[in-house]
């Protein structure tokens, strides 16, 4: 696990790593627009003063967002729309599906969906601002790429995944400020779509976002078992053959999300690989089950309520090796 940070690295959210490296390329760049829903960050803050002409704020208005970063893309721009994450998927999906994923089979659109509050970010807001059925459908959008990063390191190498993909995309930002899980970006292969953070026997754990600080704070518990983790941060498209060259070494395989489970996210990503290769691996699921999340506390406190802790991790690989 040399790849992964060994000691604290400074906390920082995704949004202002991803936006500080945009800016750099915002200043060489000028065809590249920056809209944002009435929503702030402090790095946003250095993209609208230096920007002023290519910085908009379209107001608390998600369906008009992509209507004018589809104008923009069609115009050759590459654009990025920023909101709040289940506003951004959910109010605005219409707009996303028309002007974005059906529109670009006859055009390159290089618009960026900036999606922050994944899953339980916004915790102690209550299921209205959980964000928690983004993975599956934006999955299910034809054209579209979906990226999920683990770490602010991860999130600020994605800025040149962006510019060089010609197609829609949705990022998938958690909204709390962390610590790093890389100790740098060069162990990360976006185009590859997951890092094997602990290779291991038998058992193997497939996390993304903010899932893998859990799964990874688990591993520390099970080193007589020695499971592998595997950190999925490219959700669509999926390099099926090359994952399943490193699942079909295990036995057991358990998906670890903040999202539904059996409705299109991870466990199904990872269903169909192993369907599509005849596997007959046995296959696990740790997620949000068929209901919304209304009990009141942390994350920590509401994971824990949904069989999703370090703890309930811990139980499922022990579970599955006895």
């Amino acid at each position: 696990m040399s790849m992964v940070a060994q000691s604290i690295g400074q906390k920082k959210t995704m949004r202002d790593a991803f936006i500080e490296r945009l800016y750099d390329k915002m200043a060489q760049d000028e065809g590249i627009f920056f809209l944002a829903a009435d929503f702030g960050s402090p790095a946003l803050d250095r993209v609208r003063a230096s920007f002023k002409d290519r910085f908009i704020n379209v107001g608390i208005a998600e369906q008009n967002l992509i209507n004018i970063a589809t104008g923009l893309a069609i115009e050759g721009c590459t654009v990025y729309a920023y909101a709040i994450a289940p506003f951004l998927t959910m109010r605005a999906y219409e707009q996303i599906r028309v002007n974005l994923s059906l529109f670009s089979e006859l055009k390159d659109l290089n618009v960026n969906l900036i999606g922050v509050g994944a899953g339980l970010s916004y915790d102690v807001s209550g299921p209205t601002h959980h964000c928690v059925e983004d993975i599956s459908i934006m999955r299910l959008l034809p054209n579209f790429h979906v990226l999920s990063p683990s770490d602010w390191r991860m999130a600020e190498t994605f800025v040149d995944y962006t510019i060089k993909h010609k197609r829609p995309k949705y990022l998938r930002f958690d909204g709390k400020p962390a610590e790093p899980l890389y100790d740098s970006t060069d162990a990360i292969d976006v185009e590859k779509g997951f890092c094997e953070l602990a290779a291991g026997e038998k058992v193997c754990l497939i996390s993304t976002g903010f899932m893998t600080h859990r799964a990874l704070k688990a591993l520390e518990a099970l080193k007589d078992i020695n499971p592998c983790l595997i950190d999925m941060f490219m959700l669509k498209p999926v390099r099926d053959d090359a994952l399943f060259e490193v699942l079909k070494r295990y036995e057991t395989i358990i998906t670890i999300e903040e999202g539904f489970i059996n409705n299109g996210g991870l466990d199904s990503l990872i269903a169909n690989v192993l369907n599509k290769h005849q596997s007959n691996i046995r296959l696990r699921k740790l997620g949000f089950n068929d209901k919304y999340v209304f009990e009141l506390g942390d994350r920590q406190h509401l994971h824990a309520l949904n069989g999703m802790d370090e703890g309930s991790i811990i139980n499922e690989v022990r579970g599955c090796v006895k």
